[in-house]
Order: C-alpha cells, then sequence, then structure tokens
C-alpha cells in the first residue's frame, strides 16, 4: 500500500453508470486506504449518500435517469460532503455551473490516478474541521495570515488591501480552483459578480508580486474559461 494515503477509515462514493470506471476507481481508492461503496444511477446514488455518509463523493455527470448536476444539488441541500465531478466533458460553462453549485472540484475523464488522488487529498483536508493555519506555504511564498504579512523567497511584499483580499481567499481554499463568480463575489461583494475584468487586473498584479515569472505562473494558474487555482504541491 502507498505510504501517501487516506485513512483506512476514509468512505468514498462513486456514482458513475459506466462498469469499467466504477472498477478502475474501486482498484485505485482501495489500493489507498478507501472504503468504496458504488452507484450506477442518479436515485441510487442519491439513496447511497444518504445511507453510507461517506466523506467523499466522486459524481459523473453523464447518468441515465438523473443529471448529475441535479444529483449534486439534492445532496447539498443536506449535506456538504465533498464531492468531485469525473465527466468526458469538457465544456467551461458546465465546469462553473457545477462548482457554483457546490462541488469541491471538476475532473475531466480520462484522468491519470495521481491527480484523482491529489484532488481528493484536496477536497478532504477541506472538508476536515480544524484550526485555521497561521502560515500557508508553497514554494517560495509564504503568508501570516495573523500578521497579515506576505513573503516572497524569505523577502516581504507589499500587497493593496484589495490583492491581500484576493491571496487571502485563495490561501483559504488551496488547492482548490475557484470560478470567476466565486472570487468576485466574496472579495467585490454579489453586485460585481460580472466585472470580471477586475479580476483579470488584480490577478496580472498579484502574479508579478509573487510568481517567479509571472508569464508562467506555478503558483496561481488559470483553469481555462473557468476561474484560478492557488497550487498547494500535493
Amino acid at each position: 500500500m502507498s505510504t501517501d494515503t487516506a485513512k483506512t477509515s476514509t468512505i468514498a462514493l462513486v456514482i458513475d453508470d459506466e462498469s469499467q470506471i466504477r472498477r478502475l476507481l474501486r482498484i485505485t481508492l482501495e489500493a489507498n486506504g478507501y472504503k468504496v461503496f458504488e452507484a450506477a444511477t442518479g436515485k441510487e446514488g442519491i439513496s447511497e449518500a444518504a445511507q453510507r455518509r461517506p466523506d467523499i463523493i466522486l459524481l459523473d455527470l453523464g447518468l441515465p435517469d438523473i443529471e448529475g448536476i441535479s444529483v449534486l444539488k439534492r445532496i447539498r441541500e443536506w449535506s456538504q460532503v465533498p464531492v468531485v465531478i469525473l465527466s468526458v466533458r469538457e465544456s467551461d460553462d458546465e465546469k462553473v455551473t457545477v462548482l457554483d453549485c457546490g462541488a469541491d472540484d471538476y475532473i475531466t475523464k480520462p484522468f491519470s490516478t495521481t491527480e484523482l488522488l491529489a484532488r481528493l487529498r484536496v477536497a478532504l483536508r477541506h472538508s476536515q474541521p480544524r484550526e485555521e493555519t497561521a502560515v500557508f506555504r508553497s514554494g517560495d511564498l509564504e503568508v501570516d495570515l495573523i500578521a497579515r504579512s506576505v513573503r516572497v523567497k524569505g523577502n516581504e511584499v507589499k500587497l493593496t488591501a484589495t490583492e491581500y483580499s484576493l491571496l487571502q481567499l485563495f490561501v483559504k481554499h488551496a488547492g482548490r480552483v475557484l470560478t470567476q463568480r466565486q472570487i468576485m463575489r466574496e472579495v467585490w461583494g454579489p453586485n460585481y459578480v460580472e466585472q470580471k475584468h477586475y479580476l483579470r487586473v488584480y490577478m496580472k498584479h498579484l502574479r508579478e508580486k509573487l510568481e517567479e515569472t509571472p508569464s508562467e505562473p506555478k503558483l496561481f494558474t488559470t483553469e481555462p474559461g473557468v476561474g484560478y487555482r492557488l497550487v498547494t504541491g500535493d
């Protein structure tokens, strides 16, 4: 068994109508310490989610009876369990929609097992109640949330209030993709969710101040057509 595994007690529910995908996911997850349950339809998935109370759900969008996004909405009515979407669909609009509806991440098939396991670890970390981490580090970046200080390679970097609010949001959700609408709503407020040019300007500022090569960002990666992600190294 891999040394970098989930806890043995971690329960994963796979909702996918393709038996081969379910089998692949079962083998991969069980080899990494998960206990796996399966569902082949949306209705079955909702029932299993209610009965099994899984720690994480892997949900396909193209189910035979109910659209995956409808399953997500139903589950979100009573549970905040992490949900990672798996789909062959590559529509940016669809990715944005499912993330705005409460999905924790979105992975397009086919995917590597290494990427999948890393995304699951991030989603699970965010679901665990814990004290806020005082100091966040990723590569050369260090953010002290108590002192409100930011350093790159040990050198302090001055940020404006808006730049810091944006960075703080990314640190809070490190490793997860945030849609443009989510970011605009949290940093600028609900009346500004369509003013996405603000975000492009401030992302440029953050990269110029915090990235070694702003034109080739390694920390703040772009999810084309969707949003941005602060890379954690997982």
